[in-house]
């Protein structure tokens, strides 16, 4: 490689610092998909929040999983029951889906007292799902995993995996037998505590020589807020659909 060709490398150590304005991590591991997480205690509570670190992890069993960065809510409410849903976070859904990020008093975050009937919950869980996402995995947990550094030392940080047992689609976002993915116009998780792109069907290069295909992301939110608003959640089905009460913030 001649002089001309080399990288001006900004190189740093991540225990020593990276001597930027902001960590470059979560900037570089994107984008990610949004681990939009429901989950209820053994009291009847039901909790709503995003994690920025979620993905699928197996095929067969198919298992997903997100990591929390301290014990929250939904890690222990999981713990409890075994199992919660997760919910595709769309362009839609986007406000919806950052207000859920705020940082409440525990068990604040909680559906208004109008229960419906058992047979309206999902059929192997007794999680709701968020009613207006296209997309819902029903999962049963299978190990919550406290992360740890390479000296040993645990890490405030904790991985939940769960096996998917049920899967809702709308069936809008099926077409000719596929499931397509930027359809349903999902939003993914960039850098710092605010970004968000969407990925939108741009542009499908089926025939090109290499067989190439591509989707293209935008951004999905200008700027973060995190405002009271008040989200349907649909508890299995699109009947006996309830609200999460506004909540307050610490």
């Amino acid at each position: 490689m001649d002089a001309k060709s080399q990288k001006d490398l900004h190189y740093y150590e991540p225990g020593k610092g990276h001597g930027l304005k902001h960590d470059p991590f979560n900037a570089i591991v994107a984008p990610r998909p949004i681990g939009w997480i429901s989950s209820r205690d053994t009291k009847g509570n039901i909790n709503l929040a995003p994690y920025s670190f979620f993905n699928g992890f197996c095929y067969h069993p198919p298992i997903i999983g997100f990591a929390s960065t301290s014990w929250k809510d939904s890690v222990q409410n999981i713990q409890e029951t075994g199992e919660f849903v997760w919910n595709l976070a769309t362009k839609d859904l986007a406000q919806q889906m950052n207000a859920t990020a705020a940082h409440v008093r525990p068990r604040c975050q909680r559906i208004q007292d109008r229960r419906p009937d058992r047979s309206a919950w999902a059929s192997s869980s007794t999680c709701p799902r968020v009613a207006e996402s296209p997309v819902a995995f029903e999962c049963k947990v299978t190990q919550i995993i406290q992360l740890q550094g390479k000296n040993g030392e645990k890490a405030q940080a904790w991985l939940t995996l769960g096996e998917v047992v049920a899967v809702h689609i709308d069936k809008a976002m099926i077409k000719d037998g596929v499931y397509q993915t930027a359809l349903a116009r999902p939003i993914v998780r960039a850098g710092r505590r605010g970004d968000y792109f969407e990925i939108k069907p741009e542009k499908h290069v089926r025939d090109d020589p290499a067989g190439l295909s591509f989707l293209l992301a935008r951004p999905a939110l200008a700027g973060s807020r995190r405002a009271k608003l008040a989200l349907r959640v649909c508890p299995g089905t699109s009947n006996g659909i309830t609200e999460f009460s506004e909540h307050e913030a610490d």
